[in-house]
């Protein structure tokens, strides 16, 4: 049979048609049915190409159903983040306007993001000071205007692109009751980042609806031979044909579709035996990739036709006509005739609202890539220049625009207003990338640069180390810029900041000392820095040299903003009572319970967390209560979401001190899974459940959570006097001592007294232990020379905690007893009810050690008991084994109800667990044989090792052995290590 090129009777190649909707029919019922029982979650993952969007607009035909709207957005790679931008598409491609739609005034919210709807929506509501409670507020006005529309699916494609704004607003929307609207999300798995929120989606997916999770597989060589068929008018495709593109393409749809494409425009598709095939099969090489096929078919394009497409991939958004004709510098003649080609060629779209774009994103970004580098310039330059012009100018989009052209200032200008317009629609995180995008890639003026930095919340910032880049731009101009005096110190006022911010307190500190000499005295940055400086951060200084740097504070200048002149007397408030000056208590009471506006109540709720974290620090608990529940319900009236976890975080903590533990385990177990809060909350939530851990006696556990704690400043001190503690019960008196020495020097040395309350103790404890007398008793002297006589409870308490223990120490019972006393009656009144009982345990056995052996008794069963009801079982077992040794005949309290105790003999469980040890077990295989946790094999283990007085597994295993309290030893099962 006669070979020919041609499909028709004129030789020429048939036209290519738009591939047909292939091998998704299962796909696409299972997705229909979910989407028929609203509301339902739909998350539809797979490879680039896979036909994840064909899917979609397959499922969702029009902007509208017989149950509702629907509403389509993408998130594009190449555009400059901005706030909730795929659901602010969305909105916009399927709606009109919001003319008659009765909105409330929460829709005002809206304005920032729909500025074209400015005579349709309700006045902008009153700026917000907390960011946390703006966004929650634009949530709530995106969901009211959701519901005005009659919306009943809103579907997200390319979710791996997705700000971090757009990600909270879909778990938002799946977290109300009722699920307002039925949600599909699209994306692909290997181009999501390992902590997305889009993996908390599914977790939140209330009980009442579906949730759909379906992975698209590429297509079988029948399904993409059906496919290439569907392209050339339904004729048959040979065998060797499919086969051969399904080897090349792997059956990604969109693979097949470009390397038919290449094909056709290289004539390399020929008629033979009644079917379409290629030439040459053994010359022919279809590119591997979507990009490699993409690139060689532009490239058989004519000129004006590329530009046209070059024009489209910098531009990059849908665009109208004039916009892309004006960035692709062709006449009108030439560009209308070569859009026209571009859309034949089947990389562009032209979509209901007359705007163009690329038909997949892959081929954009390919073609981005291809473009010559001057001539992207020059297009970015043209496309800002035209976007510029338009009415309501996308400022995120001309800062993307101006900066790839060149254009600093341009670039600078409107970076910075999507900036603010992001923090004013409550989007921190999207408002903090375009700064720290700009600060770092943009050579700034001085005065910018320190603008611009000052802007910037890091804590919102992604990944591990935020600062690391602006460091260097602030660095950078110290370096190459020619700067006055005043100017220097400005940066170096930012470095000095932002190095605190990161946790590099002492260069921080060093370069902001450095900078207050030259900054203007009457200035926000000078009054600024003396407060950076007084604050008792990092390393340990006398207490004279931090209130030096408040008392050479001048006056606060009254052109100082309002806000910051309070936010100044705030922070030096707490300065004050956290150097221990009564004077702070005097400038707190000052402090309003009420405020005028939502910026002026998040410093107030700021103002009275930190002063209730202070006075929980002296003592004062009741003033500490009364602090934290004004920030609650200034945090609550004016929705101050990110205010929450501070006061909730230190609300615990109090709790922890005052015994009132019922919950308690629940609510920082709470506070530490939410990503939400803040890691300094989270570090003090730590705190709070490492010690929980410790008086529950699960060491481990307790060690890790406490350690995480220590990554706080404030939270530094006190987990290290709780480590300090499990290693004192371990013996590792050497580790203790290792662990409490800078602490100390950060308080008790420093004269820094309201943060000495529990390192203090647990480093006198640890010199008594290792024998040094002498140093103990001058830790003392220094401790109470600093204290003297001020009102801080909770530090005189523990004063006296350390005088009995040095007295205990110097064999001094009987007035070691009456200190203990003492100071438990102190703890008692504050309330501190487990301090108390651990001092009426010292307290016991001081009498006990005194030969007062019917006192010391009862004290100690009194002390069990209370330690058992209060929740602290570790602590009422080592009681309670104290009180079996010195009188086993006699009854002692059981630590816990309903369970005996078995002094120092093994336990029927812990006779089972070591068993098991002799027998070769690991830890993990007893805990699967006894079906209980590794922690709990681990605490048995080590209760046996001190009941038989060894140190090692091993040595536990013989001495059972010899004791002969085991029987017949078990093997491990075969393969077990």
């Amino acid at each position: 049979m006669v070979t020919t090129r041609s499909g028709t009777r004129s030789g020429q190649l048939p036209a290519l048609s738009v591939p047909r909707f292939v091998g998704r029919d299962r796909e696409l019922t299972a997705l229909g049915d979910a989407l028929g029982r609203p509301p339902a979650v739909v998350l539809l993952e797979g490879e680039a190409g896979i036909g994840k969007t064909r899917l979609l607009r397959e499922l969702l035909p029009s902007s509208s159903g017989p149950d509702g709207r629907v509403l389509i957005g993408a998130c594009p790679p190449l555009r400059e983040p901005y706030t909730l931008g795929a659901v602010v598409d969305a909105v916009r491609e399927g709606v009109g306007g919001v003319a008659g739609l009765r909105l409330s005034g929460l829709a005002g919210a809206l304005r920032p993001l729909f500025p074209e709807w400015d005579a349709d929506l309700p006045p902008a509501p009153e700026p917000l000071g907390d960011a946390t409670a703006a966004r929650h507020r634009l949530f709530r006005a995106f969901v009211e205007l959701l519901n005005r529309l009659g919306v009943a699916v809103l579907a997200l494609e390319d979710v791996h692109w997705a700000d971090e704004a757009t990600l909270e607003f879909l778990l938002f929307l799946v977290s109300r009751r009722p699920q307002p609207v039925s949600v599909v999300v699209t994306y692909r798995p290997e181009e999501l980042p390992p902590d997305s929120l889009l993996l908390r989606l599914s977790s939140r997916v209330p009980a009442d609806a579906h949730l759909v999770r379906m992975t698209l597989k590429p297509l079988g060589v029948a399904e993409s031979a059906t496919f290439v068929s569907s392209m050339l008018a339904d004729e048959h495709v040979s065998a060797e044909f499919a086969a051969f593109l399904h080897s090349r393409t792997e059956g990604v749809p969109l693979a097949l579709e470009e390397s038919v494409r290449l094909m056709h425009a290289r004539a390399d598709l020929i008629r033979q035996n009644g079917a379409w095939a290629r030439r040459r099969l053994d010359h022919i090489e279809v590119p591997p990739t979507i990009r490699d096929a993409v690139l060689e078919r532009v490239a058989r394009l004519r000129p004006d036709t590329r530009t046209v497409l070059y024009a489209a991939a910098v531009l990059a958004d849908p665009a109208d006509y004039p916009t892309l004709r004006a960035v692709t510098g062709l006449p009108d003649e030439r560009a209308s005739a070569q859009v026209a080609e571009a859309v034949g060629c089947g990389l562009l779209r032209e979509d209901g609202r007359g705007q163009w774009s690329f038909r997949h994103s892959l081929a954009c970004r390919a073609v981005y890539e291809a473009i010559p580098a001057q001539e992207r310039r020059c297009m970015h330059l043209r496309a800002g220049r035209a976007l510029e012009a338009a009415p309501l100018p996308a400022v995120a989009q001309l800062a993307r625009h101006f900066r790839e052209a060149g254009d600093v200032e341009a670039s600078r200008r409107y970076a910075e207003q999507a900036a603010d317009l992001s923090a004013e629609a409550g989007d921190v995180a999207t408002s903090a990338l375009l700064l720290h995008n700009l600060v770092t890639t943009v050579a700034l003026p001085v005065e910018a640069l320190v603008r611009l930095v000052t802007k910037i919340q890091f804590q919102s910032l992604p990944g591990s180390d935020p600062y690391s880049k602006v460091l260097e731009s602030l660095q950078s101009a110290l370096r190459t810029q020619a700067l006055t005096p005043a100017q220097e110190a400005l940066v170096r006022f930012q470095l000095g900041r932002v190095l605190m911010v990161a946790g590099a307190m002492e260069t921080g500190r060093c370069e902001i000392a450095d900078a207050v000499p030259h900054l203007p005295p009457d200035s926000l940055e000078a009054a600024r820095a003396r407060i950076l400086l007084a604050l008792p951060l990092g390393a340990a200084r006398p207490v004279a040299e931090h209130l030096r740097w408040l008392r050479e504070a001048p006056p606060v200048a009254p052109s100082i903003a309002s806000h910051e002149r309070l936010r100044l007397f705030l922070e030096r408030s707490f300065a004050l009572i956290m150097l221990g000056e009564e004077v702070g208590w005097v400038e707190a009471r000052q402090i309003p319970d009420d405020a005028t506006s939502p910026q002026e109540a998040a410093l107030i709720a700021i103002g009275h967390t930190n002063i209730g974290e202070a006075a929980m620090r002296w003592g004062r608990y009741g003033e500490a209560r009364r602090r934290l529940a004004r920030a609650l319900a200034l945090a609550e009236d004016h929705q101050l979401l990110g205010h929450f976890g501070s006061i909730a975080s230190t609300a615990a903590h109090l709790d922890w001190f005052t015994g009132a533990w019922a919950g308690l385990p629940e609510r920082v177990a709470a506070l530490l899974d939410d990503d939400g809060v803040r890691l300094k909350d989270r570090c003090e939530a730590a705190l709070v459940a490492g010690l929980i851990q410790a008086a529950g006696g699960d060491r481990d556990v307790a060690e890790q959570r406490l350690r995480f704690a220590r990554h706080d400043d404030q939270q530094h001190v006190e987990a290290a006097a709780a480590l300090a503690c499990l290693h004192l019960y371990d013996g590792d008196v050497d580790e203790a001592l290792r662990i409490t020495d800078e602490p100390t020097d950060i308080t008790v040395r420093s004269g820094i007294w309201p943060r000495a309350a529990e390192i203090a103790p647990v480093r006198v404890a640890a010199l008594v232990a290792a024998g040094q007398l002498d140093r103990a008793a001058d830790l003392v002297a220094t401790f109470a020379r600093a204290l003297g006589d001020v009102d801080a409870p909770a530090p005189q308490a523990s004063l006296v905690v350390c005088r009995a223990l040095l007295a205990e120490g110097e064999g001094q019972l009987s007035r070691a007893a009456a200190l203990f006393a003492q100071a438990a009656a102190a703890w008692e009144a504050l309330p501190r009810p487990y301090g108390a009982l651990l001092t009426r345990e010292h307290h016991g056995r001081c009498l006990l050690a005194a030969g007062r052996e019917q006192a010391g008794l009862a004290v100690l069963s009194d002390v069990a008991r209370a330690l058992s009801d209060l929740g602290a079982h570790h602590d009422a077992d080592r009681v309670t084994r104290c009180l079996r040794e010195r009188a086993p005949s006699s009854r002692a309290p059981r630590a816990r109800r309903g369970r005996p105790s078995y002094g120092n003999r093994l336990s029927p469980r812990e006779r089972e667990v070591v068993r098991l040890l002799v027998g070769g077990r690991t830890n993990r295989q007893i805990a699967d044989a006894l079906v209980v946790s590794t922690q709990t094999v681990a605490s048995q283990l080590k209760s046996a090792m001190r009941k038989l007085d060894v140190s090692s597994r091993t040595a536990l295993a013989i001495r059972v052995v010899e004791l002969g309290l085991v029987g017949d030893q078990e093997q491990p099962p075969d393969g077990d290590e």
